[in-house]
Parts: C-alpha cells; structure tokens; sequence
C-alpha cells in the first residue's frame, strides 16, 4: 500500500467519489460530441507530483489520453462509474486484491503486455483470474527499508537482534534527555504497521507460509503469526522507542514520522517504503542526504523484501484501453518518470543506466538479484479484510501497537491479535 493507494471497504461510495464520478462521466460525455475520437480515458489515484509525471508519460502515447485523479479512494470511485455505466478506459489500481475481484465480476478486459514486459519472482501472478492475465504492474515499491542519517547512525544494524540492542540503548539515551529517540513510526496510519508485521513475517515464516496466508490457504493462529508479533511487541515496547512515546505515535502519522528524522531529527531511524524520499525531499533540513539499510532479518543472509505496486487494467469492451496497457507495460513507456526520479519500475528488463535517481537504480538492482520478493500481503487480502482507516487489519494490527506501548505483556497482546486476525480472515472468506 502507499500513502495514497488505499481504498475504503467495497459496499461505501462516499458522496465525494460519487459526485467525482458524475464529474468524470460528464466531461467524457462531452469529449465523446466532438467530431474527434475522444481520449482514452484513465483513472489513477495519484496527484500532485505523481499526477504531473503521469501525464508526460501518457503525453508520448500515439493518441489522446484523459487522466482523471480519482483520490484516494479510487475503488468508491470505479463502483459508481461501473453502476453509471461509465467507466473509463483504463485505471490504475493500488491493490491486486481489486484486480481480482473486478475480473471476476465481469468489469475488466484480458490483456497481453508488451514482449519487453518482465517481473521479478513473486509479482509475476497476482493479477490473474482464472489463468487469465487482467492487469500489469506499472509502478514499484521497494517496501523493506530504514532511513537514517549517518551522521547519526554511523554503523547501522545488519540484524533483528542488533536493531533491539540499538533501540534499547538509543531508548535509554533519549530517556534520559541525552539523544533521539531511536525509531519514528507513523502508528495513526494502520498500514505503517502492517508494513512492518510483512516483514517480520516473512523472515521468521517457513517457505510457502507467507504465500499461503495471502491466499487465504492458511491458518493466522499459526507459530509463525506469533512469532512475528512477538518479535514486534519486543522492538515496539522498548521504553524510549518513539517521540513523545507510544501513544503518541499512535496519533502520528506517515509525512510526519518522515519529518520527525530529515527535519526536527527527534529520532534516528525510519522504517518505511522508497517513497519516504519523497517527504524527505520537502522536509529535509540541511545538506546531508539520508540513506537506507535493508529492513533486518534473523541473520545477515535474511533480509526479507517485500514490494508493494500500481497495477493498469482495461475496462470491459475497451479495446483502446487495452492498446494503451499493452504501451504501458513496455520498458520505455516510462521514461519520462525514470528521467524525473521517484519512479521504481516493476519491469525488469528496464536498463538499470535509465535511473537517473541513485537510490532507484540501487533498489531496481535489488529486485533484479532477489531469489523471490513478497507482495504486500494487506493489499491482497479480501473485502475489509485488506484494511482501511478503522478497519480490518489496519485497526488490527493498531490495537496490537496499543496494547504493546501501554505495557500488556507480550504474550496477551499477541493472543488477542493472533484472535482478532483468525476471526477477520474467516469472516472475510480469506482464511482461518
């Protein structure tokens, strides 16, 4: 998930993302009189500075395109223009979960990619219905990095055990009043924290168990499930951990973790996604640039890496829709954005020279030699399931954070989560 690309449960239309649609559907209808074929029209959830970039993208596309920003909550938004009988061309979707479901009510068009299209292991199967391709990946996350400045970190940790050692000692320097606090986390953001519970889960987790979950094949009251929120009630409940402490981390959220280390530096390392430099680059104070250190496993070797990404699927009865996917899903469509910075392709076989941004072309090289990467498990979990603010696992896993900080012990506090996820998945047909 990315701080944009949630999606609210699938049976609320908000009256805004109504009133967007009607919107939309207008200006096509209008588009659609002129004597000219009318654009190809998508949706995506971007805006700002992601929006502009998308546009010079699509610019080189060898017909008209209508980009539409349909917010954050752009599955609201494609339901009411599905009901409307007006759904555009093309959408980007930031879940894989909606693919799947979209294709399987009928809304979206088979599609063959490029022949220059290429992923890494883990990402090649998630946008399939049936043996049948409905979406490719446009956009990458690199979702298994700590940020920091190594003027304040000069030796970063290379395990789980290192990274409680540090924070207990950095916790107790900031406690006294002699230092950051050692980690920023954005706990208002349910997602920060599912972000971290995939991690650890996929390094302590045996081969296929990760995999299984997100299928909705295995049991959440698993030794791994356990293992994993215990190790995070061990890191999370360290005195000192966060700014201000933990319940106010449970009111912070992402942008500001961010500015809490490149600005006011009251902590000294960040977990989060690639897309943190973002933030970093508005908030940032002074000439020192952060880096990042690889989200720490049991050991060295283990690293886990798990990616998050922004799928392209074409309508139903599309076939300019489905032209302009198969464009995108080519190595070069992107150039524009590759050129700018902040852009991470999941496309392989793109040249690691065509990142102008170093810290892409790092992390592009990563995905290139891992021997498998994890998609996002939230975002192909099912119905509410996946999360949203107050919902499914996002509350889930924020009332774990709650009950770690104000001091439960460990072991009841993963009871009751490890309870809370089992009843979840099986009331969402996602699991046990």
């Amino acid at each position: 998930m990315t701080p944009v690309g949630r999606a609210a449960p699938a049976a609320r239309l908000s009256r805004r993302a109504l009133l967007r649609a009607a919107a939309a559907a207008s200006a096509a209808t209008v588009a659609g009189c002129a004597t000219t074929p009318p654009a190809v029209q998508v949706a995506v959830v971007w805006s700002g500075g992601e929006l502009a970039r998308f546009r010079e993208v699509v610019g080189n596309y060898g017909a008209d395109v209508q980009v539409i920003s349909a917010g954050n909550d752009i599955d609201a938004f494609l339901r009411a223009r599905q009901l409307a009988g007006t759904s555009p061309d093309v959408a980007i979707l930031p879940r894989s979960g909606l693919v799947v479901e979209y294709a399987r009510r009928g809304w979206l068009r088979e599609l063959t990619p490029a022949t220059s299209y290429a992923l890494p292991p883990g990402m090649a199967d998630l946008l399939s219905a049936d043996g049948r391709r409905y979406g490719v990946w446009v956009k990458a996350a690199h979702k298994s990095l700590f940020w920091y400045f190594p003027s304040m970190l000069p030796a970063p940790p290379r395990t789980w055990d290192q990274l409680v050692t540090l924070t207990r000692r950095l916790g107790a320097r900031a406690l006294s009043g002699d230092g950051p606090a050692p980690l920023a986390i954005g706990a208002a953001d349910g997602w920060v924290l599912t972000d971290w519970f995939e991690n650890v889960l996929a390094d302590v987790a045996p081969p296929g168990y990760y995999e299984a979950l997100a299928r909705g094949e295995a049991d959440w009251r698993s030794p791994s499930v356990h293992t994993a929120l215990d190790r995070l009630a061990e890191l999370w409940g360290v005195d000192g951990a966060f700014p201000g402490g933990g319940r106010r981390a449970l009111l912070t959220q992402y942008e500001e973790s961010v500015i809490q280390v490149v600005h006011h530096r009251r902590a000294t390392m960040l977990f989060e996604a690639d897309f943190v430099d973002d933030v970093s680059r508005r908030f940032r104070r002074g000439p020192e640039q952060p880096e990042t250190f690889r989200f720490p496993g049991a050991r060295v070797a283990d690293r886990p890496l798990i990616v998050g990404g922004d799928a392209a699927v074409a309508f139903a009865g599309s076939a300019r829709g489905a032209e302009l996917v198969r464009w995108l899903s080519g190595g070069s469509a992107f150039q524009p954005w590759l050129r700018a910075g902040g852009y991470l392709s999941p496309n392989v076989s793109v040249p690691l020279d065509d990142y102008r941004d170093p810290v892409r072309r790092r992390l592009a090289a990563e995905l290139r030699t891992a021997e498998a990467v994890r998609f996002d498990l939230s975002d192909r979990l099912p119905g509410p399931f996946t999360g949203s603010d107050g919902v499914g696992m996002w509350r889930i896993m924020q009332d774990f954070f709650a009950d770690v900080v104000d001091g439960v012990p460990a072991g009841s506090a993963t009871r009751r989560a490890v309870g809370q996820l089992a009843a979840a998945a099986r009331s969402a047909g996602g699991g046990r």
